[in-house]
């Protein structure tokens, strides 16, 4: 699969981890297509404009007419809703974007001829288990998202088995970096803590910010996905891959402040604000990578504080951005997080 010149779609290219997917590839000398329906994603990510469709894979009939047009022998699903603590309020999009978007792609793919799917799931899939999180654990989601991730995964399997085609499973968490939409207040927590700060305003933590998570960089994850998809090994493998220094949202709050400011000193008005816990977070989130490295090498090697100084500088260059929120959510109730119903941010 090496030496041949592939027929590549990345879907969600105009994404943040799509975008930089897409550039990884292109320097490998294959025909990569991308599709993006651009409400997560941005024109200015998109390098190659003339192999890009705007397209909403929740479309069935323009999807499969799409795909029986591009005919794509390896397909990198990203296009997704990826909001984990926001599904609950938001259960259609959870379902609508992920599940149903991927089904409208996938069935289309196999009848084309399609060889290897390369899965971008997610670590909510393990839900509030024993961490560090492995492969061999069992699926528990605690959010809709995470419902609709293990679905996916479950899907791909029993149809890789019936109809042939190859596939890898790749379990992403807490990506940052360039390009990363910053303008959305359901999600990102390092976007919303820095878009907050270029707009010289505090930024809100949930619950008591002992929550611990991994953040992963984003050049620390983009490679291993690609070699995750030319390698014989890794074929039929659900794979971790993600930073591995976990941290309390409360350090990370500190860590940021203090690359964002360049001192240990941060002024007293930017000192985060406490709110109450959102309903089903879970409270300790991070991965074991051990299949990755082994079956790869993989190993994140950019630390928080050096990834936070390469976002910082690039989130200056575009400057503040203007939260965009949904006009209305699926569920709207007194459990809706306080920054999402009144719009603090």
């Amino acid at each position: 699969m090496k030496s041949k010149k592939l027929k590549i779609l990345v879907t969600g290219s105009a994404g943040f981890m799509g975008s930089h997917l897409v550039d990884g590839l292109e320097k490998m000398g294959h025909e990569i297509y991308g599709v993006d329906d651009l409400s997560g994603g941005f024109m200015r990510n998109v390098s190659n404009k003339k192999n890009f469709t705007k397209l909403d894979l929740r479309n069935r009939k323009k999807t499969a007419e799409y795909i029986n047009k591009i005919k794509p022998e390896i397909i990198f699903h990203l296009a997704a809703d990826a909001t984990e603590g926001r599904s609950q309020f938001t259960p259609f999009s959870a379902l609508d974007r992920n599940i149903v978007s991927y089904m409208n792609l996938l069935v289309p793919a196999i009848k084309n001829g399609l060889k290897k799917m390369i899965l971008t799931s997610s670590m909510s899939v393990y839900g509030a288990q024993q961490v560090p999180f492995n492969e061999d654990m069992i699926t528990q989601p605690e959010d809709v998202y995470g419902s609709a991730k293990a679905s996916m995964e479950t899907v791909t399997r029993v149809l890789s088995n019936v109809h042939g085609f190859k596939y890898v499973i790749i379990r992403p968490h807490n990506v940052y970096g360039s390009r990363q939409n910053i303008s959305d207040p359901y999600r990102n927590v390092i976007g919303i803590f820095l878009n907050r700060l270029l707009r010289n305003k505090s930024f809100y933590i949930y619950g008591d910010g002992k929550q611990e998570r991994a953040f992963s960089y984003i050049d620390d994850t983009i490679p291993p996905m690609i070699r995750a998809a030319f390698s014989k090994k890794c074929e039929g493998k659900t794979m971790n891959v993600g930073g591995e220094e976990n941290i309390s949202l409360n350090k990370l709050a500190k860590v940021l402040l203090e690359e964002y400011f360049g001192t240990k000193k941060i002024p007293k008005e930017f000192i985060p604000i406490h709110l109450p816990a959102r309903p089903q977070e879970v409270k300790y989130a991070y991965s074991n990578h051990d299949l990755a490295g082994k079956l790869m090498g993989f190993k994140p090697k950019t630390s928080l504080s050096e990834g936070l100084k390469e976002m910082i500088k690039w989130a200056k260059e575009i400057g503040p951005q203007d939260f965009v929120y949904l006009e209305e959510l699926d569920l709207e109730n007194d459990l809706v997080p306080k920054t999402w119903k009144n719009k603090l941010l």
